[in-house]
C-alpha cells in the first residue's frame, strides 16, 4: 500500500495514450464543427487586450476537472470497499473516466445553453465520435484480447452502471451554473 493507495498503479501508459487518442479528436472535431449560439451576437466584444480564456472560464474548467477527479476518487473507494480485484477496480475507473469524458463533451457545447438544447444542434460529428469511443470501449471490455492488453476484467452489469453514473454526476451539476447564469443576464 502507498500513500493509503492499495493498487498505486491502476492505469498504465497504455490506458494514458487511449484517453488521449479519445480525447483529442473528441475535442477538436466536435468543438471545431459546433453552430455558433443564438446569443453570440448579442455579447459585447472582447477587448484586444484580454487573452483567448478568461479567469471564470479557466475556473470552471479546473472545478469541472475537480469534480471528476472526486467522481473517480469515490468510484475507486467504493471499488476498494467493496473488496474488487485490481482487475475489475481499473475497468471501472476506467470506464467512470471514459463515460465523464463523453457527458462532459456534450455538457461543454455549451457554457450558457442547456445539454437539452445543445443535442439539437445540427453536428452529426457528435454522434459519430461519441458512438466509436462507446464502440472502442465496448471492445475494450468485452473482446478478451483487448481486455487482456489492458489489463481488465470482467465487470457486472452493475459496475458499468455504477460507472456511467458516477460520470454523468460528475458532469451533470454544470447545469445549474447554466441555469444561474441565463437568469443573471
Amino acid at each position: 500500500m502507498v500513500l493509503g493507495w492499495v493498487y498505486p498503479n491502476i492505469f498504465t501508459p497504455v490506458h494514458i495514450i487511449f484517453l488521449e487518442i479519445i480525447m483529442g479528436p473528441t475535442c477538436s472535431i466536435i468543438y471545431e464543427n459546433e453552430p455558433m449560439e443564438r446569443n453570440l451576437m448579442l455579447q459585447k466584444p472582447r477587448p484586444f487586450t484580454t487573452t483567448f480564456f478568461n479567469l471564470k472560464e479557466i475556473t470552471i474548467s479546473i472545478i469541472q476537472g475537480i469534480l471528476i477527479t472526486l467522481g473517480l476518487l469515490f468510484m475507486y473507494q467504493y471499488c476498494i470497499q467493496s473488496d474488487f480485484t485490481e482487475g475489475v477496480t481499473r475497468t471501472c475507473i476506467f470506464l467512470t473516466l471514459i463515460s465523464s469524458n463523453v457527458f462532459l463533451t456534450l455538457e461543454n457545447r455549451s457554457f450558457y445553453y442547456s445539454i437539452f438544447t445543445t443535442i439539437r444542434y445540427k453536428n452529426n460529428l457528435v454522434l459519430v465520435i461519441i458512438g466509436i469511443t462507446i464502440l472502442i470501449t465496448t471492445l475494450l471490455l468485452f473482446v478478451p484480447v483487448f481486455s487482456k492488453f489492458f489489463l481488465f476484467e470482467k465487470v457486472t452489469i452493475f459496475q458499468i452502471g455504477c460507472s456511467i453514473l458516477v460520470g454523468f454526476i460528475s458532469v451533470i451539476w454544470m447545469e445549474i451554473y447554466k441555469i444561474f447564469k441565463r437568469k443573471s443576464d
